[in-house]
């Protein structure tokens, strides 16, 4: 086979096409057979490195100095901001200036080069084919969506037609009866008149005969009928029912359809987070242990959180929130603004205290003992909170009938992102529980623990589902109640189930991994895990938290 026609094909001399090249020119970049180096040294061979193919691009190339001639600027005056030879060091120009190897910033702007390379090629760039890719898959479900929006206008364009036909139906029933009745009344009255007549003419055959009749007797009794027979009989008027049209305006008929809700654009802030490996693998212990028990005192816990050692704050079902150290010393306590219990608690990057209020609608931010409103929704309800690694707020929330849910992210006060549906139009998160605790994972996905729906719901950072996780099958297990949700530095997802008082713990792709059902937890619930993996569980009943060790 020609070499030159192998996929694998060694490198050819630039100059014959045809040889292979074993050197290389570092200041041209060309590759060179041995035949050719001499052509292509020959104008001017000083200027020419010739190195080995293998050790090519090894050699720097310095710039020329532009006031000494022949000489290359191997620093650069810091000073000045130019490059020098030795002759420019060594010149009054330049005395006492601080000088950079050009050699160290060569070194320090590849490690850069490399660095934002790799960055570009391995992370950007498959960014943008993800965005692309998802893009293109939106594009190409528009007809299949818009296919939906018709066929429902469809749908109730039959119902309003079915609606009317019945409508209409009726009063033509309604129309029929009525011209029965109209007619039968006035037959009646016809018959009666019809009858007079008839009597009248009697009459008017008996006055000819006893007109032309000479007896006496018929005569002389004769009686007069005119008098009654020129009493009319009264005039029947049966009035016509008549159809009174509604006027029905176009906005009121457009109204009473339906409508179509404006097309919409938003713009929403992508963040490129580069994945940082995580090179120090912590494995499971075979057997978890509690290092501390917190008594707070206070019953019916139903979340914790926590930053330090020195700052557990944990809430229940009643109006205070209350910050304990790791002896169960009562550090701070605070009141909810409305009296009213918090749905949950978090804590941001800034060690702020925030807590939602269900029944206010409301989220809050506590700082330096003031209590100040962040969000009020209208028509939905907050629920479970969680700070992410770049500062944003997530919350859960349900309509105030409980049908729907959803995730909304927030800036601040703005809204950046909500997650409510899969690609199918389908809801990713049941509409009828409240409970919906949430936390974020190290590769950004955004886990729910859903109580309704009995199952850990995982979406990525774009809200596209990832997996559900619905319990690990066991023959002595019933149905999954997931309620408190947190994560650890190698992504793991860690869940409590009230129901066995246990802990499920997942890994970042949901395969079951193991439970931590040793510790002697009753009605585990909130859970949250500080810097150094510790896991700290609140137990509903008991108002304990316990801190758990579960990695070597």
């Amino acid at each position: 086979m020609d070499a030159s026609d192998s996929a694998q094909d060694v490198a050819r001399c630039d100059l014959c096409k045809t040889t292979i090249a074993q050197s290389y020119c570092d200041f041209c970049h060309v590759n060179l057979c041995r035949p050719c180096i001499g052509e292509h040294i020959s104008d001017d061979y000083k200027t020419h490195i010739i190195v080995p193919i293998l050790q090519r691009k090894s050699t720097l190339i310095y710039p020329k100095c532009e006031t000494h001639q022949n000489k290359t600027c191997e620093c650069q005056c810091k000073d000045c901001n130019v490059f020098v030879c030795s002759h420019c060091m060594a010149s009054s120009q330049h005395y006492g200036h601080k000088f950079l190897h050009l050699e160290e910033l060569f070194t320090t702007s590849k490690k850069c080069i490399q660095n934002d390379r790799e960055e570009l090629n391995y992370k950007i760039i498959p960014t943008y084919k993800e965005i692309v890719h998802e893009l293109e898959m939106q594009i190409a479900s528009l007809d299949g969506e818009y296919k939906k929006v018709t066929t429902e206008m469809s749908k109730q364009r039959e119902e309003i037609h079915r609606e009317v036909d019945i409508v209409i139906n009726q009063l033509e029933k309604e129309i029929g009866e009525m011209k029965v009745k109209h007619q039968s009344i006035l037959q009646k009255h016809l018959d009666e008149i019809k009858q007079l007549q008839s009597l009248m003419q009697q009459s008017l055959n008996a006055l000819n005969e006893m007109e032309e009749s000479n007896k006496v007797i018929p005569t002389i009794h004769y009686s007069s009928k005119n008098e009654q027979f020129s009493k009319l009989p009264p005039k029947v008027n049966v009035s016509m029912p008549n159809f009174i049209r509604k006027q029905i305006k176009k906005e009121e008929l457009g109204s009473l359809f339906g409508k179509l809700t404006p097309l919409s654009t938003t713009l929403e802030e992508r963040v490129f987070t580069a994945k940082k490996p995580n090179t120090s693998v912590r494995e499971l212990l075979d057997k978890p242990e509690v290092l501390n028990t917190i008594n707070t005192g206070y019953g019916d816990l139903c979340s914790v959180t926590c930053r330090y050692e020195e700052e557990i704050w944990t809430k229940g079902v009643y109006a205070y929130i209350n910050c304990f150290n790791i002896q169960s010393v009562l550090q701070k306590t605070t009141k909810t603004k409305s009296g009213n219990s918090p749905s949950d608690i978090a804590v941001d990057r800034d060690g702020t205290l925030l807590y939602s209020d269900w029944r206010t609608r409301t989220v809050n931010k506590v700082k330096n003992d003031q209590i100040e409103e962040i969000i009020r929704l209208q028509g939905w309800r907050p629920n479970n909170l969680c700070v992410t690694s770049s500062g944003d707020l997530l919350v859960t929330m349900c309509t105030d009938d409980r049908t729907q849910s959803k995730v909304v992210r927030y800036s601040g006060s703005t809204v950046k992102q909500t997650i409510q549906f899969d690609d199918k139009g389908q809801p990713l998160y049941s509409g009828n529980s409240f409970d919906k605790y949430i936390s974020e994972n190290r590769n950004l996905d955004i886990c729910v623990a859903d109580y309704g729906a009995g199952a850990v719901v995982v979406v990525n950072q774009a809200g596209k589902l990832r997996f559900r996780y619905t319990g690990h099958p066991s023959p002595t297990k019933n149905k999954f109640v997931p309620l408190g949700i947190t994560t650890d530095s190698q992504s793991r997802i860690l869940t409590a189930e009230d129901n066995y008082h246990c802990i499920h713990i997942l890994d970042s792709d949901g395969q079951f991994l193991r439970y931590i059902d040793n510790c002697g937890l009753k009605s585990p619930q909130g859970v949250c895990v500080d810097a150094n993996d510790c896991l700290f569980v609140c137990e509903f009943f008991t108002g304990n938290v316990k801190k758990i060790r579960y990695l070597k």
